[in-house]
């Protein structure tokens, strides 16, 4: 066993000194982080032996179910969202037309936005002073003043389209990677044998760019659910969700229950990876067949 180390040593030494300090990384501050929050919330914090209290005390709050279902129902509506706007821009920039460089700079800007400052500009966009209700005001549309983000339904679509406007550009980069390495060559012969726009986008664009909607899905997927910053910025606790149910709690002291919040974050995030693979990707993404 050691002369097989030893072996495996002189011959892959370089790319073992390469990697180590990535490595080390993800497990310093990734893998051991998880485990001990886990840990954590299967910790009584008085007692300190393994315990369910701190999730039947976070169950017992009136509004942790409430933060649960809002961060399901803003990351589903937010990922459907931005995958069919994502889509629709990144195949209008795959075209060549006058000014595309600078419409491609202005879709990529927010990249360059920090989270908090894409709040900051949410709030002056749909504050009950901000540009959105003086723009409905002005057409007549509105009497009085829309509280957009004083809570309920109102309050979630504001974080789904702030969430999009910061988030796009990077939905965009990757659907359109995958558009241009669809060759050109198949949308001609699908002409040839004529098919319409719509046959050759199902036919065509959609099973060939499966593996890049699949990449984008999954990779939105881990920030949408554990959205944090938006929410606190622009509805704070009237819209509670599981990212600030944590903090919060977390804030308070209570670390086991901060703890326990952030591993239900996790369960959710595996089970929606898991059932896209399974159910709606069914392999096919990462050309893998069952």
């Amino acid at each position: 066993m050691v002369e097989n180390a030893k072996r495996i040593l002189k011959r892959h030494g370089f790319e073992i000194l390469l990697v180590l300090p990535m490595s080390l990384y993800i497990l310093g501050f990734t893998i051991v982080p998880i485990f001990q929050s886990i840990l954590m919330g299967f910790t009584d914090e008085y007692t300190g032996a393994l315990s369910l209290s701190n999730y039947t005390y976070l169950f017992g709050r009136p509004n942790f179910t409430q933060s649960i279902l809002n961060t399901v129902a803003t990351a589903l509506i937010s990922l459907v969202f931005q995958l069919i706007l994502g889509l629709g821009i990144a195949s209008i920039l795959k075209r060549q037309f006058r000014g595309k460089g600078l419409i491609r700079s202005l879709v990529l800007m927010p990249m360059g936005i920090p989270t908090l400052v894409s709040g900051v500009i949410a709030i002056y966009v749909f504050s009950t002073s901000g540009y959105l209700n003086e723009v409905l005001f002005r057409l007549g549309l509105i009497q009085t003043p829309v509280q957009w983000t004083r809570g309920g339904v109102l309050g979630v679509l504001v974080v789904v389209v702030a969430d999009t406007w910061k988030v796009l550009p990077t939905m965009v980069l990757l659907l359109l990677a995958g558009l241009e390495s669809i060759p050109q060559e198949l949308y001609d012969a699908g002409e040839i044998d004529g098919a319409s726009r719509w046959q050759a986008f199902r036919h065509i664009t959609l099973p060939l760019l499966k593996p890049s909607i699949t990449m984008s899905v999954l990779f939105r997927a881990v920030d949408a659910f554990r959205i944090f910053e938006l929410p606190q910025v622009l509805v704070g606790q009237q819209i509670p969700y599981l990212a600030t149910y944590a903090y919060e709690e977390y804030s308070n002291g209570n670390v086991n229950a901060s703890g326990a919040a952030s591993t239900i974050l996790l369960v959710i995030i595996l089970v929606f990876a898991l059932f896209y693979l399974k159910v709606i990707d069914r392999g096919e993404g990462f050309g893998v067949e069952d």
